[in-house]
């Protein structure tokens, strides 16, 4: 393990004002968001539109990492740049994708277990010369009646910590993404409670399994009441429910957390981030992003209308919201910007 290279990687990811694309978004889930804006889903239009994205002048300023699936990371730019080269040469990490999604968990129904341990050891030698840096495995927990169960909580926990070791053999810093779903009815204390205990399983885990945590990133959820609930919370709430969770559940020696947006608005996400940044509190880590249609919603929506004038706007709307961010990361966004 190149615990130098590990540091520095993820040091670079989360510095000051930058934050992560996710723009690993699989055939099959960019095909339908490709379809519902009206575009013809194939290999190439989802080349295309991100090749697009990915040529937006200036946004390595906001922009530290590209998560990227593995079919974009074999693609190249309109010029004939292998993608990952081109990010290399603006000083954005190149990142992958590596699960290979999550799968119903065997006498468990309704909860879910992340698979792709099988070859990854291997996958991750192929990323690494093909440029990644970095890599990502999201975990998805559901909150129910009777839900999330002890297993799905500790097969989960235990699969992102194989994950992350693995990764750091190679060279790549891991992502590890244990989500809790905003989908329910559940109050936001709820989400707390059950955050708190993935996050402790995850770390614990983390600790059997080696892991070096200075060399790794946190993709968590924020904290908040279930979609369906009638009492949610403000988005001070959230901002200090989250921070408090974090506070006593993740390790201080943690370089950066890079939240998922989880459904959020644009402006929801970035508002909470900003929040977070604002307050009086020296956090440990770096409070950071790694939002996917947060950032990409409008621009794709943009592209989709064709031409040369929809690409050039799309961009301008990417540069935007990658713009907005960065300034919540700091805590120096304001609503008066979005105009």
């Amino acid at each position: 393990m190149d615990t130098e290279l590990l540091e520095r990687t993820a040091s670079e990811l989360v510095a000051p004002g930058k934050g992560i694309l996710a723009a690993d978004e699989s055939n099959g889930t960019m095909s339908k968001r490709l379809a519902a804006v009206g575009v013809d889903p194939s290999s190439e239009t989802r080349r295309s539109y991100r090749a697009n994205l990915l040529s937006t002048d200036g946004y390595e300023s906001a922009v530290g990492g590209v998560i990227l699936f593995d079919e974009t990371i074999r693609q190249s730019m309109d010029d004939g740049t292998p993608i990952a080269e081109a990010l290399s040469s603006r000083g954005i990490h190149p990142g992958i994708k590596v699960d290979t999604g999550a799968k119903e968990l065997a006498n468990h129904p309704g909860e879910k277990i992340t698979e792709g341990l099988d070859g990854l050891r291997e996958r991750c030698v192929e990323y690494f010369k093909m440029g990644a840096r970095f890599a990502k495995w999201r975990a998805v927990i559901r909150i129910d009646e009777g839900m999330p169960s002890a297993a799905c909580v500790s097969t989960n926990a235990h699969a992102l910590a194989r994950y992350a070791a693995i990764c750091q053999e190679q060279g790549l810093v891991p992502i590890i993404e244990p989500e809790v779903l905003m989908d329910g009815t559940h109050q936001a204390q709820r989400c707390y409670d059950v955050t708190a205990e993935v996050l402790g399983a995850t770390f614990a885990a983390c600790a059997e399994q080696g892991i070096h945590i200075p060399g790794t990133l946190l993709k968590p959820n924020m904290i908040f009441a279930g979609n369906d609930c009638p009492d949610q919370a403000s988005r001070e709430e959230v901002a200090r429910l989250t921070v408090d969770c974090l506070t006593n559940h993740v390790p201080h020696d943690l370089p950066g957390i890079v939240f998922l947006s989880g459904g959020q608005s644009d402006e929801d996400a970035t508002a909470h981030l900003n929040l977070m940044n604002q307050m009086d509190v020296n956090h440990p880590w770096q409070l950071s992003y790694s939002y996917g249609r947060a950032l990409q919603a409008h621009a794709l929506r943009t592209w989709a209308e064709g031409g040369a004038d929809s690409a050039a706007a799309s961009r301008s709307m990417f540069a935007h919201r990658a713009s907005m961010n960065s300034l919540a990361r700091s805590g120096d966004w304001s609503l008066d910007l979005e105009a």
